[in-house]
């Protein structure tokens, strides 16, 4: 008798076991499901939120952006992004926020300096999904934001996309 319940804790755990699996199988592709595509308007209205809606000067000659113009490797694109800026006490770069129009999410990543970082420069590896533009956005300490943006072509293996 003792083995018989043993047998039957043992399915039911294993019914257990198989049921949280399948539910957590579902809850993933419901979640890869719901994945949407960032776009232009999604990526400009996400900016207008970190940085406090201030309006800007867009295509800034301030904001440089180094990027391959064609990257044959969209899991790994290197990124370089400086800004000219004196970078003293009362003239400096508060922040840099990275953007992409066509990844899954429009936020890549935000870098906060100040004046004691000397050079208001930063550099990154970032993944791309698909051939975007990449925004990058630089807050001033007096609240004026200077962006840019540059298009990058990504290609699968090398064989275009």
């Amino acid at each position: 008798m003792n083995k018989n319940i043993l047998n039957m804790a043992e399915m039911d755990r294993r019914a257990l076991l198989k049921a949280a699996g399948m539910g957590a199988l579902a809850l993933t592709g419901a979640g890869i499901a719901s994945t949407a595509n960032a776009t232009p308007e999604g990526a400009a209205a996400y900016l207008g939120k970190i940085t406090g809606g201030a309006s800007g000067m867009a295509n800034s000659p301030k904001v440089t952006i180094n990027l391959p113009e064609i990257a044959e490797n969209g899991a790994t694109v290197p990124l370089t992004v400086s800004v000219d800026s004196p970078m003293t006490a009362g003239d400096h770069v508060k922040h840099i926020h990275i953007v992409a129009e066509g990844n899954p999410s429009p936020e890549v990543i935000s870098f906060n300096l100040t004046p004691s970082n000397g050079k208001a420069e930063v550099a990154t590896r970032m993944r791309l999904g698909k051939t975007q533009n990449v925004v990058a956005a630089a807050v001033m300490s007096d609240g004026s934001v200077h962006t840019n943006l540059k298009s990058v072509k990504v290609t699968i293996g090398g064989c275009g996309g």
